[in-house]
């Protein structure tokens, strides 16, 4: 989806678009969640947007995300995992070590996932699966939303501003992070592979 298309769809439908496209890429149908922000950014530099506005639409539309992949995760997740995880091999052992695993990291995991696509849309389900208490999961999914959303817009606001950066190139953003997702990913796989040798 084209940043055009993205303009358009404010256009029409205001500020619901940007809770509808941020809650949708949290719960792992696919939408630009950081170019969005960047771009809510640029368009509140133009005036397009307010800045209050866009940060409760921005905020409501990843925390609920959240909140609506926890629950899925704790009670429909887990039912599916017990009748039809052997078909595709997630056995109970392995369930114990994602949950293990999970358990010890569970607040650096749902801050820091967010900044990591994949996790970020994997991170509130396994947490549900995983039955991490819910007010836990609330206040640091709350904590990594507001670390995650403001950043990015204003950012998108004052590059904006100083750079006047064309809003058709902002799409780029995401593929760069992405890559710096990548290569921070391999940086750290290699190293553990080091350290093991």
């Amino acid at each position: 989806m084209n940043i055009e298309t993205i303009s358009h769809y404010i256009d029409l439908y205001g500020y619901i678009i940007i809770f509808i496209f941020l809650f949708c890429g949290i719960v792992g149908i696919p939408a630009p969640e950081e170019s969005l922000l960047f771009l809510m950014g640029m368009l509140i530099w133009h005036n397009q947007l307010t800045f209050g506005m866009t940060l409760i639409a921005s905020i409501s539309g990843a925390f609920i995300g959240m909140i609506t992949a926890y629950v899925c995760g704790k009670f429909l997740a887990n039912s599916l995992i017990k009748n039809y995880g052997k078909y595709i091999g997630i056995t109970s052992e392995r369930l114990g070590k994602v949950k293990d695993k999970y358990s010890g990291n569970v607040h650096k995991t749902i801050i820091l996932g967010f900044f990591m696509p994949g996790i970020r849309q994997l991170s509130p389900y396994v947490a549900g699966i995983t039955n991490v208490p819910f007010l836990t999961f609330t206040i640091f999914s709350l904590i990594g939303t507001l670390l995650w959303t403001i950043p990015f817009i204003m950012g998108g606001y004052y590059l904006g501003k100083k750079f006047n950066i064309d809003p058709k190139y902002v799409p780029y953003l995401g593929i760069a992070l992405l890559v710096v997702f990548l290569i921070v990913a391999t940086f750290k796989s290699i190293r553990k592979k080091r350290k093991k040798h």
